[in-house]
């Protein structure tokens, strides 16, 4: 990528210096809202902490946490938000679906191992008995990617949701409902998820899901008009978020050093961080504008969440294509600078 900022030295915080910047003046707001998740460790905060995006953009970056990609969408109609970092895509399906307009505009992170499903321990079902799921009570956090991997996992197994009591639930509240031994089985993602697995086990394994097309990925997700109205804006967001990727995928020292920043600013010990971004994989920039993602692909596996929402009754219809969802240009402009 061409873009100039630099590295400072890990004792001195590993800085992000950036070149892209600019003048208040030049930008149509004088600052911005973005969306992202608590416990949900990505490069992008490192940026976050050390005023990056402020000092880049030449705005006031206000960010909220939020507890499901829905409350996100939600968030960005109501012109809240400008930008939702890492909203899965099934939510943003959703969304789309039902007239929403909304844009993909980044590949904000694959994550086959930190998303899924998992039984409670005394019910002992494994792959092989997982018929005996009917009639259990499990929580799920409707219209995320956990929703959609849940739906996709069922359908494998044969068992039939409508046998199943289905609680809609954020990921930290199924956590907690399946310690109490209150739900069967929950589903989520991040800190949440590991939780989940200290009174359980999954059905299907990140590489499992993989092999059977189950795929799962957030994206940097926008309002059509924020694009339209703030496209240079938003590729100087885009840029610095890719330099902070870029820093953690070269490895090293540098990337270490990030950690524990990210940690603190994600809810979550060291330990844990580390051990959630070890699953995660950041795409770059020229990998996200093949043919794999943005380029071609994410339309198409947009289009096969929709589909499986709408056969499940959890959406009454899809649109005819999701090419129009997804828009490289602010991604593109971000390469160059």
């Amino acid at each position: 990528m061409k873009l100039t900022s630099k590295l400072m030295g890990a004792a001195a915080g590993l800085a992000l210096l950036t070149g892209a910047q600019s003048a208040v003046a030049e930008a149509h707001l004088t600052e911005i809202t973005v969306a992202y998740f608590l416990e949900w460790p990505m490069p992008f905060q490192f940026a976050k902490v050390n005023g990056t995006y402020d000092e880049a953009m030449g705005v006031t970056v206000n960010w909220v946490s939020f507890d499901t990609g829905t409350a996100m969408s939600a968030a960005m109609a109501s012109g809240d938000v400008q930008i939702s970092v890492s909203q899965g895509i099934p939510p943003f399906v959703v969304a789309a679906s039902a007239g929403q307009d909304i844009q993909v505009v980044d590949v904000a992170v694959s994550y086959a191992d930190n998303d899924n499903c998992v039984v409670a321990e005394n019910r002992e079902i494994d792959a092989s008995t997982a018929a005996d799921l009917a009639g259990s009570k499990v929580a799920v956090p409707l219209g995320t990617a956990a929703h959609y991997g849940f739906l996709r996992q069922m359908d494998h197994f044969g068992v039939d949701v409508a046998s199943l009591e289905v609680v809609d639930m954020s990921p930290a509240d199924g956590a907690a409902a399946l310690a109490q031994g209150q739900v069967d089985m929950a589903c989520g993602w991040g800190g949440a998820l590991r939780r989940m697995l200290e009174h359980g086990n999954v059905l299907l394994t990140g590489d499992e899901k993989t092999a059977l097309g189950i795929l799962v990925f957030d994206a940097t997700t926008v309002s059509a008009d924020f694009a339209a109205e703030e496209g240079e804006l938003l590729s100087k967001f885009l840029a610095v978020t890719a330099e902070a990727n870029a820093v953690w995928n070269a490895g090293g020292a540098d990337a270490q050093a990030m950690i524990p920043v990210i940690a603190a600013d994600s809810g979550m010990d060291v330990a844990a961080t580390a051990e959630t971004m070890a699953t995660f994989v950041f795409p770059s920039v020229e990998d996200q504008l093949g043919a794999a993602w943005l380029g071609g692909n994410a339309a198409t596996f947009m289009k096969g969440v929709a589909d499986v929402f709408v056969e499940s009754g959890s959406i009454d219809g899809a649109l005819d294509s999701y090419e129009g969802a997804v828009n490289v240009g602010p991604l593109t402009a971000a390469n160059e600078m």
